[in-house]
């Protein structure tokens, strides 16, 4: 991917690439500035308005995971994947309620529930959705330090349900357009997970099935159609659903259940894409909006794989014609918190942990320990020993100055922090390529 650049006043620059970023590295023209994303600062340069061009930061909002591309005109130059932790945060809540109410029920420790006294504000969110939203806007404000993004294309409408449910909608133009189809398939796709529903096939063409078939009384209501690869919907033809899966009724209750089960991603999708829309639009830049099964249809026109940043690229109707992918190896970001603020850790039963003496065990309050905190990315060089050799990854402290380090292949133990060199403070992300 190409490589940020800042001036001596850290105002963006147009991005570099990798080649030139490492010749101005090498000769000591530059120095590196940030390691995620990579961005190198010039110490002697001053930025010039008229040297600077325009990008555009496009992104394509998911309920797990969300692409995000910049594009120069119709160049690629830099991508991402985002995970969010959604899900993880739901967990954590419902277990934390669990142990409040089993406490309460025993008794040992009461509070009376409160209810009255708390107003939410306006386009509340849960903290497992709001998490999503702060995330990539996180990463919105983060590139905008370091590349002159001019403009944000967003992702608003994933599925257009209403249209979906009666075609007729007056108003709805593109589906008598080149976008007719795309928003239902689109949702068949994400709802029966890409598969077929009868035989479970995946590496092969997949065609919407009416599950009740027209000439016996079906209609085209979202409700009634599913996903089949071309042999079974031959096979199946126009019998009904229960004469074809006769003799396989766990099919056809996971079928039926598949039916009436509502889609929790695009669920999660839709109820945020407004607070994400209108907090864009905070920021201050233009933002531009499309439709799900309109990036499906300029990804498709454009050739590019079926990948969440590759999503984000044909976000929007300013997707050029013809676009050129400078871009490798996309960045993964997966969002991973800053801890928690618990004294000591609990069972799955609400109680403290205690040690191997019965003692308990408590967290230390000090959150550094010679300059490292747990989190950090390190790279460290052990001269000798069992863990002999450089190794790069994620820390772990202790007070004791002997560190834990998780690689990615391994977890090594005790490192002494010697030998350690920081590469990336925590920032609540992890990264890989």
């Amino acid at each position: 991917m190409f490589v940020f650049v800042l001036d001596k006043n850290k105002k963006p620059l147009a991005p570099t690439h990798p080649a030139r970023a490492r010749k101005l590295l090498r000769t000591g023209t530059a120095s590196v500035f940030r390691r995620f994303p990579f961005t190198i600062i010039l110490p002697d340069t001053q930025v010039k308005d008229s040297q600077v061009s325009e990008y555009r930061l496009k992104i394509d909002p998911g309920a797990k995971v969300t692409g995000i591309a910049v594009l120069k005109s119709n160049v690629v130059v830099w991508a991402a994947e985002l995970t969010h932790r959604g899900f993880a945060i739901r967990d954590a809540l419902t277990t934390r309620r669990q142990v409040r109410r089993s406490r309460r029920n025993r008794q040992t420790r009461y509070r009376k529930a409160r209810f009255n006294n708390r107003r939410r504000p306006f386009r509340w969110l849960p903290p497992s959705l709001n998490s999503r939203v702060q995330n990539i806007l996180t990463w919105v404000r983060r590139l905008s330090r370091v590349c002159p993004i001019m403009g944000i294309s967003q992702e608003l409408v994933r599925f257009d349900l209403q249209k979906m449910q009666n075609s007729e909608v007056s108003g709805a133009e593109y589906q008598q357009g080149e976008l007719a189809g795309y928003e239902v398939r689109e949702y068949l796709l994400e709802k029966f997970n890409r598969c077929c529903v009868y035989c479970g096939a995946t590496d092969t063409r997949l065609e919407v099935e009416h599950v009740k078939p027209r000439s016996l009384g079906g209609s085209d209501r979202v409700s009634n159609l599913a996903i089949a690869c071309r042999p079974c919907n031959q096979a199946k033809g126009s019998q009904d659903i229960r004469e074809f899966l006769a003799g396989k009724p766990d099919v056809l209750n996971r079928i039926f259940a598949q039916l009436k089960k509502p889609l929790a991603d695009a669920a999660a999708v839709n109820r945020t894409r407004w607070v994400l829309f209108e907090r864009l639009k905070a920021t201050g830049l233009p933002v531009e909006t499309g439709t799900g099964g309109q990036t499906k249809f300029n990804r498709i026109r454009l050739g590019l794989e079926k990948t969440h940043w590759g999503d984000a690229v044909a976000v929007g109707s300013s997707t050029p014609h013809r676009v050129i992918v400078k871009v490798v190896k996309p960045l993964i970001i997966k969002a991973t918190g800053y801890g928690h603020r618990r004294m000591c850790n609990i069972t799955k039963f609400g109680f403290p942990q205690v040690n191997k003496k019965g003692e308990l065990a408590v967290r230390s309050r000090v959150k550094k320990v010679y300059g490292f905190q747990t989190g950090d990315m390190v790279k460290a060089a052990v001269p000798k020993g069992k863990n002999a050799g450089t190794h790069v990854g994620r820390v772990t402290v202790r007070k004791t100055g002997q560190f834990d380090i998780s690689t990615s292949i391994q977890k090594l133990q005790i490192i002494n922090h010697k030998y350690c060199t920081p590469i990336h403070r925590h920032d609540g992300y992890s990264y890989a390529t």
